[in-house]
């Protein structure tokens, strides 16, 4: 590396160490901030707060269009799947008990197992509270004040409003999972799941999400030429916000290399791009390469990403290190190209800190070392068996602890075939 690049390199180092100081002091400045002073309770502020809280926007519209609107939109929702054209000519009482029945069971199975159970047990124990309380009005009379003034008969309608409450939020948190389901889908069609086979190179995907829909991303484009594009990122951050950043960035990508970027042009631009476009707590780890599928050379720009295993072959293990900082941290941050030769019967493993970054029930994390370890255990298995172990690895590992990242790799491997071919 040449003397003006190294100079250009630690200034760079050196605003980017006054840049995080700064975020720093000023993080540190509000830490110091005294504490809000607790107001004493049963002063006059504190029962006109009380009051606010349960009265600011109270009116009778809102309770007519809780009781009604939101009632049957609740009801449609859940039972719009449930089918009653047959129960048409049928008895009152057949009618209305099967209906009841095919409402429970549409909504039971919408929920995880033990939440099902819990909810029938609610359900059961609830109707057996109403009918014992009917049946108390029926011995004891109608015009009497006893049943209404007892403490089960309160608990029996604060238990039935805590269920109508719950069945409403229920509802929307169903909506939202079905929002976020189809949001999987478009997510998953993004990416190219299936394997790819080109000039004796071979490569396979992989990714589990740790919720619905994640941020991690990785992509395969054909530059042409002979010329293969692929791509791994890791958005800063899981869920919806990452997984909208996580379609910033391959449609940035795209739209980079199709108005002609390469190499660290193409990952400099992209970066001032997401600098200008994702909110400044967010950054993107990436690494880009550009594969020659006939002769395996490959020219690659490292932004902060998880180091790239290269393995096998005949010379010792390889990982391909970071050749600039992570994307979106400051516009004008340099990136710079490094070149590797893959040869025939070696392999490129890419991968996310989810895999690395998953931690056991004793809070252990499982490492690179391990992954390391496990990938050399595995040299000659096919690459989707390859990454289909690691993953079945780390879920072992993690044991009874949910992964709480996003968990994506991609194996490249060159054909042995290709050496003999081309002697």
């Amino acid at each position: 590396m040449s003397r003006d690049r190294l100079a250009e390199l630690g200034a760079f180092a050196e605003r980017s160490r006054e840049r995080f100081e700064g975020f720093a002091a000023r993080f540190g400045q509000r830490r110091e901030v005294p504490p809000r002073p607790t107001r004493p309770a049963l002063t006059e502020d504190y029962w006109q707060g009380l009051r606010e809280l349960f009265t600011r926007d109270v009116t009778p519209e809102g309770l007519r269009d809780l009781l009604h609107t939101e009632a049957q939109d609740t009801f449609r929702f859940l039972t719009r799947e449930v089918d009653l054209a047959d129960l048409a000519g049928k008895p009152w009482h057949v009618r209305h008990t099967r209906a009841v029945w095919r409402f429970f069971q549409a909504v039971a199975y919408r929920l995880s197992p033990w939440r099902r159970v819990l909810f029938a047990g609610a359900v059961i124990a609830l109707a057996l509270g109403w009918l014992a309380f009917l049946l108390n009005v029926v011995n004891v009379g109608p015009f009497t004040l006893e049943p209404i003034t007892s403490g089960r008969t309160w608990l029996l309608l604060s238990a039935t409003a805590l269920f109508f409450v719950l069945t409403l939020e229920l509802r929307d948190k169903l909506s939202l999972k079905g929002d976020l389901e189809v949001a999987r889908q478009i997510q998953f069609g993004l990416l190219p799941f299936e394997p790819l086979e080109r000039d004796g190179i071979s490569v396979v995907t992989s990714m589990r999400p740790a919720n619905t829909v994640g941020g991690d991303y990785f992509d395969l484009i054909d530059l042409g030429d002979g010329r293969l594009a692929l791509a791994v990122g890791d958005v800063a951050g899981k869920g919806m916000p990452a997984a909208l950043l996580m379609a910033l960035l391959q449609g940035s990508l795209r739209t980079l290399l199709s108005a002609g970027f390469r190499g660290e042009d193409l990952v400099a631009k992209l970066n001032a791009h997401l600098c200008a476009n994702i909110p400044s707590n967010r950054l993107v780890t990436f690494f880009y390469g550009e594969l020659e599928t006939a002769t395996g050379a490959l020219r690659y720009v490292n932004a902060g990403h998880n180091p790239p295993f290269v393995l096998a072959g005949s010379r010792p293990p390889a990982r391909l290190g970071a050749t600039g900082m992570a994307l979106g941290v400051t516009p004008d941050a340099p990136y710079e190209a490094m070149t590797l030769a893959l040869e025939p019967g070696e392999r490129l493993l890419l991968y996310t800190d989810g895999v690395t970054e998953a931690t056991s029930p004793a809070d252990e994390e499982y490492g690179e070392v391990r992954l390391e370890t496990f990938l050399h255990s595995r040299e000659q298995e096919p690459g989707r068996a390859l990454l289909d172990g690691v993953v079945a690895d780390v879920l072992r590992f993690c044991g009874s602890s949910r992964p709480h990242d996003d968990m994506t790799l991609m194996c490249l491997d060159r054909a042995r075939a290709v050496r003999a071919s081309s002697a």
